[in-house]
């Protein structure tokens, strides 16, 4: 038994049987428990109860769409979500990182990709919270605790989800030094990532909305053509 097989539960909301087939069967191989919702309210019934590891989610269900069901989860939750979209509509897919998805991946899929992406989220979330040199971070205000994957702004905690946590603990961790888009994608998604540079710009936004003020004391700037850079006020930049 390999260090995936640890009954991780994913929960696979889309209306179509045989997306929830294929998958089951190649999850089933790694140990991984698979919960099936067939429409959006089942999804979000079933996220509030089962409490997963994971949701892939389809963009194009019955009733509640994936975009609506995404932003539910995300009231009460952090948990890492994959957006299943249809190929070529990018809208779709920056609306999904809008509402707080963490990745997406293009219909139609194969099934070793799919286990690949989750695999290597939660092998990355679980060597966030193994490594003793990213324990706890506080600057000011804002305090990052990648234990627990959480955040708090003046002692209030902040709903972040993992990869809008990872983001910060990065940049935060390193006041001053530019990252450019193309190196968060491959040292915080933790893989080949196969979309673009937005993904990143979605979350940087997303971040700024729940956490950047101007009395904190620091911000995230942009750096026009290049990335992002941490900067405390006061301090010098290199």
């Amino acid at each position: 038994m390999d260090e995936y097989r640890t009954g991780y539960k994913i929960l696979v909301a889309d209306d179509d049987p045989n997306v929830h087939q294929s998958l089951n069967a190649y999850f089933r191989r790694e140990g991984y428990q698979m919960i099936s919702a067939y429409d959006g309210d089942q999804a979000v019934q079933q996220a509030r109860i089962q409490h997963p590891d994971m949701i892939i989610l389809d963009i194009m269900m019955p009733g509640m769409d994936g975009l609506m069901v995404c932003r539910e989860v995300r009231k009460v939750s952090n948990v890492p979500i994959i957006m299943l979209t249809a190929k070529g509509d990018e809208f779709d897919k920056l609306l999904g990182l809008e509402m707080g998805a963490d990745d997406y991946i293009t219909k139609p899929f194969s099934p070793r990709e799919v286990l690949a992406r989750v695999k290597a989220v939660l092998r990355r979330m679980r060597e966030m919270k193994e490594d003793d040199k990213s324990a706890h971070l506080v600057i000011g205000n804002l305090e990052i605790d990648m234990n627990a994957f959480t955040v708090k702004l003046g002692g209030k905690p902040i709903p972040c989800t993992p990869k809008e946590t990872e983001i910060l603990w990065t940049l935060a961790s390193n006041p001053g030094m530019v990252f450019s888009r193309e190196h968060m994608l491959q040292s915080i998604w933790g893989y080949d990532f196969l979309g673009d540079t937005r993904a990143v710009d979605s979350h940087i936004k997303r971040i700024r909305a729940k956490l950047c003020t101007e009395d904190n004391g620091w911000d995230i700037k942009t750096v026009w053509g290049v990335g992002y850079r941490f900067e405390v006020a006061g301090a010098e930049q290199p």
